[in-house]
Protein backbone atom coordinates (compact mmCIF):
# COMPACT_ATOMS: atom_id res chain seq x y z
CA UNK A 1 0.00 0.00 0.00
CA UNK A 2 1.33 3.39 -1.47
CA UNK A 3 1.43 6.33 1.36
CA UNK A 4 -1.51 8.24 1.88
CA UNK A 5 -1.60 12.14 0.49
CA UNK A 6 -1.57 14.72 2.68
CA UNK A 7 -4.60 16.36 3.10
CA UNK A 8 -2.79 19.75 4.10
CA UNK A 9 -1.25 19.69 0.50
CA UNK A 10 -4.50 18.13 -1.50
CA UNK A 11 -5.76 21.46 -0.13
CA UNK A 12 -2.84 23.98 -1.11
CA UNK A 13 -2.84 22.40 -4.69
CA UNK A 14 -6.47 22.21 -5.08
CA UNK A 15 -6.54 26.30 -3.99
CA UNK A 16 -10.14 25.68 -2.27
CA UNK A 17 -11.61 25.42 1.52
CA UNK A 18 -14.00 28.74 1.50
CA UNK A 19 -16.50 27.91 4.60
CA UNK A 20 -18.85 29.99 2.48
CA UNK A 21 -19.40 27.74 -0.21
CA UNK A 22 -20.04 24.42 2.54
CA UNK A 23 -16.23 23.67 1.88
CA UNK A 24 -15.09 22.01 5.07
CA UNK A 25 -12.35 19.20 4.29
CA UNK A 26 -10.75 16.79 6.22
CA UNK A 27 -7.06 16.55 7.32
CA UNK A 28 -6.74 14.28 10.34
CA UNK A 29 -5.04 11.27 9.12
CA UNK A 30 -6.49 9.64 11.92
CA UNK A 31 -10.31 10.36 11.28
CA UNK A 32 -9.51 9.76 7.36
CA UNK A 33 -7.41 5.99 7.75
CA UNK A 34 -10.22 5.26 10.65
CA UNK A 35 -13.44 6.12 8.15
CA UNK A 36 -13.73 3.11 5.64
CA UNK A 37 -13.17 0.98 8.63
CA UNK A 38 -16.28 1.56 9.59
CA UNK A 39 -18.11 -0.38 6.81
CA UNK A 40 -19.64 -3.73 8.24
CA UNK A 41 -17.28 -6.65 7.95
CA UNK A 42 -19.17 -8.44 5.94
CA UNK A 43 -20.13 -5.12 3.07
CA UNK A 44 -19.54 -5.59 -0.27
CA UNK A 45 -16.55 -3.22 -1.35
CA UNK A 46 -16.64 -3.87 -4.80
CA UNK A 47 -18.07 -0.86 -5.91
CA UNK A 48 -17.72 2.60 -3.40
CA UNK A 49 -19.22 5.77 -3.83
CA UNK A 50 -18.47 8.77 -2.39
CA UNK A 51 -20.41 11.77 -2.17
CA UNK A 52 -18.77 15.37 -2.16
CA UNK A 53 -15.09 14.39 -3.05
CA UNK A 54 -13.82 18.10 -2.18
CA UNK A 55 -10.03 17.46 -2.30
CA UNK A 56 -9.83 13.47 -2.84
CA UNK A 57 -8.34 12.99 0.99
CA UNK A 58 -10.96 10.40 1.79
CA UNK A 59 -11.21 9.03 -1.65
CA UNK A 60 -7.52 8.44 -1.41
CA UNK A 61 -8.31 6.25 1.23
CA UNK A 62 -11.42 4.93 -0.34
CA UNK A 63 -9.29 3.19 -3.15
CA UNK A 64 -7.23 1.44 -0.37
CA UNK A 65 -11.12 -0.25 0.76
CA UNK A 66 -12.70 -0.82 -2.18
CA UNK A 67 -12.23 -2.70 -5.81
CA UNK A 68 -13.74 0.46 -7.48
CA UNK A 69 -14.83 3.66 -6.20
CA UNK A 70 -17.27 6.40 -7.92
CA UNK A 71 -16.53 10.03 -6.71
CA UNK A 72 -19.12 12.74 -7.04
CA UNK A 73 -18.37 16.27 -6.82
CA UNK A 74 -20.21 19.29 -7.79
CA UNK A 75 -17.42 21.84 -8.32
CA UNK A 76 -16.46 22.37 -11.15
CA UNK A 77 -12.76 23.38 -10.03
CA UNK A 78 -12.43 20.37 -7.56
CA UNK A 79 -13.92 17.84 -10.39
CA UNK A 80 -10.96 18.73 -12.97
CA UNK A 81 -8.60 18.96 -9.76
CA UNK A 82 -9.60 15.39 -8.59
CA UNK A 83 -9.16 14.34 -12.81
CA UNK A 84 -5.71 15.63 -12.40
CA UNK A 85 -4.42 14.71 -8.99
CA UNK A 86 -6.12 11.14 -9.56
CA UNK A 87 -5.24 10.92 -12.94
CA UNK A 88 -3.52 7.00 -12.82
CA UNK A 89 -6.09 5.57 -10.83
CA UNK A 90 -8.65 7.13 -13.28
CA UNK A 91 -6.41 5.74 -15.94
CA UNK A 92 -6.51 2.17 -14.63
CA UNK A 93 -10.17 1.94 -14.32
CA UNK A 94 -10.34 1.99 -10.76
CA UNK A 95 -11.65 5.57 -10.10
CA UNK A 96 -14.68 7.67 -11.46
CA UNK A 97 -15.03 11.20 -10.77
CA UNK A 98 -18.44 12.22 -11.79
CA UNK A 99 -18.58 16.10 -11.95
CA UNK A 100 -22.63 17.22 -10.82
CA UNK A 101 -25.11 17.44 -8.04
CA UNK A 102 -25.29 14.70 -5.87
CA UNK A 103 -29.10 15.10 -5.67
CA UNK A 104 -29.60 15.39 -9.32
CA UNK A 105 -27.00 13.04 -11.58
CA UNK A 106 -27.59 9.55 -11.81
CA UNK A 107 -26.22 7.45 -9.62
CA UNK A 108 -24.15 4.09 -10.25
CA UNK A 109 -24.97 0.43 -8.98
CA UNK A 110 -22.44 0.97 -5.77
CA UNK A 111 -22.23 -1.41 -3.04
CA UNK A 112 -21.93 0.97 0.24
CA UNK A 113 -21.31 4.37 0.29
CA UNK A 114 -18.69 6.16 2.29
CA UNK A 115 -18.59 10.17 2.32
CA UNK A 116 -18.17 13.22 4.15
CA UNK A 117 -20.74 15.18 3.05
CA UNK A 118 -21.36 18.57 2.04
CA UNK A 119 -23.68 19.88 5.72
CA UNK A 120 -25.62 21.63 3.62
CA UNK A 121 -27.49 19.24 1.52
CA UNK A 122 -26.68 16.23 4.32
CA UNK A 123 -30.21 15.46 4.59
CA UNK A 124 -31.54 15.07 0.66
CA UNK A 125 -28.55 13.53 0.13
CA UNK A 126 -29.06 10.83 3.07
CA UNK A 127 -32.29 10.42 1.86
CA UNK A 128 -31.51 9.42 -1.35
CA UNK A 129 -29.30 7.17 -0.36
CA UNK A 130 -31.40 5.48 2.62
CA UNK A 131 -33.95 4.00 0.18
CA UNK A 132 -31.11 1.92 -2.07
CA UNK A 133 -30.82 -0.50 1.11
CA UNK A 134 -26.84 0.05 0.90
CA UNK A 135 -24.21 -0.04 3.99
CA UNK A 136 -23.39 3.93 4.27
CA UNK A 137 -20.78 5.34 6.64
CA UNK A 138 -21.54 9.31 6.58
CA UNK A 139 -20.07 12.66 7.95
CA UNK A 140 -22.65 15.04 8.96
CA UNK A 141 -23.13 17.52 11.70
CA UNK A 142 -23.17 16.16 15.19
CA UNK A 143 -26.75 17.52 16.09
CA UNK A 144 -28.17 16.03 12.66
CA UNK A 145 -26.03 12.75 13.15
CA UNK A 146 -27.74 12.32 17.01
CA UNK A 147 -31.07 13.08 15.90
CA UNK A 148 -30.93 10.28 13.06
CA UNK A 149 -29.78 7.78 15.85
CA UNK A 150 -32.07 8.83 18.56
CA UNK A 151 -34.80 6.77 19.93
CA UNK A 152 -37.97 7.18 21.33
CA UNK A 153 -38.18 9.19 24.61
CA UNK A 154 -34.98 11.12 24.02
CA UNK A 155 -35.06 14.82 23.16
CA UNK A 156 -33.18 14.14 20.00
CA UNK A 157 -35.88 11.73 18.88
CA UNK A 158 -37.83 12.83 15.75
CA UNK A 159 -39.39 12.05 12.10
CA UNK A 160 -35.19 12.16 10.83
CA UNK A 161 -34.98 9.12 13.88
CA UNK A 162 -38.03 7.18 12.61
CA UNK A 163 -37.12 7.75 9.16
CA UNK A 164 -33.53 6.86 9.17
CA UNK A 165 -34.87 3.90 10.96
CA UNK A 166 -37.02 2.58 8.97
CA UNK A 167 -34.25 1.96 6.19
CA UNK A 168 -31.46 0.85 8.57
CA UNK A 169 -29.75 0.33 11.97
CA UNK A 170 -28.61 3.91 12.56
CA UNK A 171 -25.39 4.29 14.87
CA UNK A 172 -23.02 6.85 15.56
CA UNK A 173 -20.01 5.78 15.57
CA UNK A 174 -17.56 8.52 16.35
CA UNK A 175 -17.94 12.18 16.78
CA UNK A 176 -15.41 14.45 15.32
CA UNK A 177 -13.85 17.66 16.52
CA UNK A 178 -14.10 20.98 14.27
CA UNK A 179 -10.45 20.78 14.46
CA UNK A 180 -10.00 17.75 12.46
CA UNK A 181 -11.13 20.02 9.07
CA UNK A 182 -9.85 22.75 7.15
CA UNK A 183 -11.10 25.34 7.24
CA UNK A 184 -12.60 24.84 10.80
CA UNK A 185 -16.67 24.66 11.00
CA UNK A 186 -18.21 25.99 14.07
CA UNK A 187 -19.59 22.77 15.00
CA UNK A 188 -18.74 19.30 15.97
CA UNK A 189 -19.37 16.64 13.84
CA UNK A 190 -20.41 12.58 13.94
CA UNK A 191 -19.45 9.65 11.34
CA UNK A 192 -22.68 7.67 11.23
CA UNK A 193 -23.20 4.16 10.27
CA UNK A 194 -26.28 2.55 8.84
CA UNK A 195 -26.59 -0.66 8.16
CA UNK A 196 -29.45 -1.56 5.88
CA UNK A 197 -31.91 -4.00 7.35
CA UNK A 198 -35.69 -4.44 7.08
CA UNK A 199 -38.07 -2.70 9.60
CA UNK A 200 -39.42 -4.80 12.67
CA UNK A 201 -42.98 -3.86 11.57
CA UNK A 202 -44.88 -3.62 8.61
CA UNK A 203 -46.70 -0.72 6.69
CA UNK A 204 -49.76 -0.38 4.41
CA UNK A 205 -47.55 2.01 2.23
CA UNK A 206 -44.12 2.67 2.54
CA UNK A 207 -44.61 6.86 1.40
CA UNK A 208 -47.91 7.14 3.22
CA UNK A 209 -46.10 6.11 6.75
CA UNK A 210 -43.52 8.64 6.23
CA UNK A 211 -45.34 11.08 5.00
CA UNK A 212 -48.27 10.00 8.31
CA UNK A 213 -45.05 10.08 10.47
CA UNK A 214 -43.71 13.68 9.12
CA UNK A 215 -46.93 14.92 9.82
CA UNK A 216 -47.18 13.82 13.46
CA UNK A 217 -44.11 15.69 14.33
CA UNK A 218 -45.10 19.02 13.01
CA UNK A 219 -47.60 18.91 15.90
CA UNK A 220 -44.98 17.22 18.32
CA UNK A 221 -46.32 19.33 21.40
CA UNK A 222 -49.69 18.08 20.78
CA UNK A 223 -50.97 14.79 21.80
CA UNK A 224 -51.09 12.17 18.90
CA UNK A 225 -55.47 12.48 19.21
CA UNK A 226 -54.61 16.64 18.03
CA UNK A 227 -51.94 16.05 15.91
CA UNK A 228 -53.89 13.09 13.84
CA UNK A 229 -56.79 15.55 13.71
CA UNK A 230 -54.65 18.66 13.05
CA UNK A 231 -52.42 17.29 10.11
CA UNK A 232 -54.53 15.35 7.63
CA UNK A 233 -54.05 18.35 5.07
CA UNK A 234 -50.21 16.87 5.35
CA UNK A 235 -51.05 13.36 5.32
CA UNK A 236 -53.69 13.46 3.24
CA UNK A 237 -55.96 11.70 5.77
CA UNK A 238 -59.78 11.51 4.65
CA UNK A 239 -61.43 10.88 7.86
CA UNK A 240 -59.39 12.12 10.50
CA UNK A 241 -61.50 11.66 13.40
CA UNK A 242 -62.38 7.64 12.38
CA UNK A 243 -58.13 7.14 12.60
CA UNK A 244 -58.77 8.77 16.43
CA UNK A 245 -61.80 6.80 17.33
CA UNK A 246 -60.28 3.28 16.12
CA UNK A 247 -56.94 3.82 17.94
CA UNK A 248 -55.95 2.85 21.13
CA UNK A 249 -56.74 5.52 24.11
CA UNK A 250 -53.31 5.19 25.86
CA UNK A 251 -51.58 5.76 22.16
CA UNK A 252 -53.39 8.78 21.54
CA UNK A 253 -52.41 10.40 24.69
CA UNK A 254 -48.95 10.08 23.79
CA UNK A 255 -46.75 12.84 22.51
CA UNK A 256 -45.14 12.04 19.03
CA UNK A 257 -41.21 12.50 20.38
CA UNK A 258 -42.44 9.31 22.94
CA UNK A 259 -44.39 7.14 20.05
CA UNK A 260 -41.58 4.72 19.15
CA UNK A 261 -41.52 3.52 15.29
CA UNK A 262 -43.38 0.09 15.69
CA UNK A 263 -46.61 2.83 17.50
CA UNK A 264 -46.34 4.64 14.36
CA UNK A 265 -46.55 1.82 12.09
CA UNK A 266 -49.81 0.23 13.91
CA UNK A 267 -51.31 3.35 13.76
CA UNK A 268 -50.45 4.37 10.43
CA UNK A 269 -52.34 0.90 9.55
CA UNK A 270 -55.31 2.08 11.70
CA UNK A 271 -55.11 5.78 9.13
CA UNK A 272 -54.65 3.50 5.67
CA UNK A 273 -57.49 1.38 6.46
CA UNK A 274 -60.09 3.72 8.31
CA UNK A 275 -58.97 6.97 7.29
CA UNK A 276 -58.88 6.83 3.76
CA UNK A 277 -56.00 8.75 2.42
CA UNK A 278 -57.95 11.11 -0.50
Amino acid sequence: MTPHRDPNALIRRAKRGDPDADQHFLVDDRVLDRIPSYLPADADRGHLLEIGGGTGALTDRLLDAGDHVTVVERDRGLVAFLREEFAREIDSGRLTVVGGDALDVELPAFTACVSNLPYGVSSEVAFRLLPEKRPLVLMFQKEFADRMAADAGEDAYGRLSVTAGHYAEVEVVETVPATAFEPQPRVESAVVRCTPRDPAYEVPDEDFFLSFVTACFTQRRKTMRNAVRNTAHISGLGDPSAVVDAADESLMSKRAGTVTPAEFAELAALAWKHGAPE
